[in-house]
């Protein structure tokens, strides 16, 4: 089975589901996991890309339309994050999430860049299915321009600032 298993994947980082998150969510189930984590970041930089690979009974979403050619290298990119999964996985199995991992990945890529540290809350729970046809349809495409973008995610509820957030890869 596949580290990027469809049972671990995530839609969105901010789709956390019900869960109260906290920076400690892992101090006792996996006390190792963020070190685990600014460990692979740290050895091979990271842009906490996505991570909807398809499988022989799945259907993801890195062949949408919108994420072609998007990744600038899969060195520092899903083949990082897959490695960073794995090695997680290697230390406590099935305890942490590959929303978790992308937004701590995200946050020690910034502080590896010189970027400021932050707290970063923990607890977020993986989808257990995607959408290639919505992937397609509701993902702005590497062709857009600001113009574009701006309609994109203003249609789904975000702003400039969220767009920025969101985007800055």
């Amino acid at each position: 089975m596949s580290v990027l298993d469809p049972r671990h994947l995530l839609l969105g980082l901010a789709a956390a589901a019900s869960a109260q998150l906290s920076a400690t969510f892992y101090d006792a189930s996996c006390p190792s996991a963020l070190a685990t984590i600014k460990s692979g970041v740290t050895a091979a930089g990271c842009n906490a890309s996505v991570l909807l690979a398809d499988t022989a009974n799945f259907t993801g979403e890195q062949t949408a339309f919108p994420k072609v050619n998007s990744i600038r290298s899969r060195l520092t990119g899903l083949d990082v994050i897959d490695g960073i999964k794995a090695h997680v996985e290697a230390v406590c199995a099935q305890t942490v999430s590959c929303a978790d991992i992308l937004a701590v990945a995200a946050r020690d890529s910034i502080v590896a860049l010189g970027g400021p540290s932050y707290t970063v809350p923990l607890g977020r729970r993986d989808s257990t299915s995607v959408s290639l046809s919505k992937a397609n349809r509701d993902l702005p495409p590497p062709t857009s321009d600001l113009a574009d973008l701006v309609g994109n995610f203003s249609r789904k509820g975000l702003s400039v600032t969220d767009m920025v957030a969101l985007s800055g890869n």
